[in-house]
């Protein structure tokens, strides 16, 4: 290949690239803008406080202050950024243990950002009751099951000390705006890359060696050797860049309804394994339930739906899990 043939194949990549980047962001940013809206005029007019409210109990079954439910549910509803400078404010009034920070920490990795993440959830085809369902009842599970389990072998009962507390940013409209323009354009930015590595990989046969890596281990989980690289993804980088490039992948018609599932399954409770995790060692927390215990439930868990499913049939499936296409669309 001649020099002016190999400018003209990338200047084509690159071209192709970005039409495919503008693509997958603006199905994103359809569903990101108006929820981001949303969200803010729910934390603005105060209902964040009555579902925090309403958790109370919740926590406290899980051994946590009634109080720290303000701090789920602000995670919930916004995002894990909300939800720790709630803690932090809470934590002035209140003495909280390792292991009750672990746990609460836990819950909060699985189920955070749900109006957005779980549309996106949707808009890749499962249906938004399920994996609403799916991610609250088991944030709760595994922070019981933490929680009983550090009382059982007496694990990180000593008091909670943090000598930092992060910054408190300006909370006018205006810079909530201009954040969340930064955000859809760094999204922008890694889903270019992102997308571009994979052409990459693909063009080169790195993509073989990495399935030859992954696949024996997640196809245990339903999840096909096409949709392997955006599982990575999403468990190192995040749901909404797994979720985006899935949505993707669906629409050219790449990845079966089941790929779809699993694989969205999976990153519902274990994603952005390396940002998130970083963020709740930020707060106190130990590995053993943010990472490990969030793992290894991830796994036990997905096995078993991935059976329940086998058994209940394709028709089944699709009836009680999977979204309903629209006339015309492609998912």
């Amino acid at each position: 290949m001649d020099l002016k043939t190999f400018a003209t194949s990338i200047i084509n990549l690159f071209k192709k690239n970005i039409n495919e980047t503008f693509e997958t962001v603006f199905t994103l940013l359809k569903i990101m803008v108006p929820v981001s809206i949303i969200t803010k005029i729910i934390e603005i007019t105060g209902l964040i406080d009555i579902i925090g409210e309403f958790l109370n109990p919740v926590m406290e079954l899980v051994g946590l202050p009634g109080e720290f439910g303000l701090v789920w549910a602000s995670t919930m509803i916004t995002n894990i950024y909300g939800g720790i400078i709630v803690f932090f404010s809470l934590l002035s009034k209140i003495d909280i243990s390792v292991a009750q920070v672990t746990v609460l920490s836990t819950m909060m990795l699985i189920a955070h950002t749900f109006p957005i993440e779980n549309m996106i959830c949707r808009k890749a085809g499962i249906k938004f009751r399920f994996i609403f369902l799916f991610r609250i009842i088991n944030a709760f599970i595994l922070g019981f099951i933490l929680n009983k389990l550090y009382l059982l072998f007496n694990l990180h009962n000593q008091i909670l000390k943090i000598s930092w507390k992060p910054e408190i940013k300006n909370n006018s409209l205006t810079s909530w705006a201009v954040n969340e323009i930064k955000n859809y354009l760094m999204i922008f930015i890694i889903i270019f890359f992102l997308l571009l590595i994979i052409k990459i990989f693909k063009k080169t046969g790195i993509i073989k060696i990495f399935n030859m890596i992954f696949n024996p281990v997640l196809r245990i989980f339903g999840i096909s050797k096409k949709a392997t690289p955006l599982t990575i993804i999403g468990m190192t980088l995040g749901l909404a860049y797994g979720g985006g490039l899935i949505i993707k992948e669906s629409r050219d018609s790449n990845l079966s309804k089941k790929d779809i599932f699993f694989s969205l399954a999976f990153l519902s409770l274990s994603h952005s394994l390396i940002e998130d995790t970083f963020l709740m060692l930020s707060m106190g927390a130990s590995l053993s339930g943010i990472f490990f215990g969030r793992l290894i439930y991830t796994v036990i868990i997905i096995y078993f739906l991935t059976k329940f499913i086998n058994f209940i049939g394709k028709k089944n499936f699709e009836k009680y899990f999977i979204k309903k296409r629209k006339k015309g669309s492609k998912f």
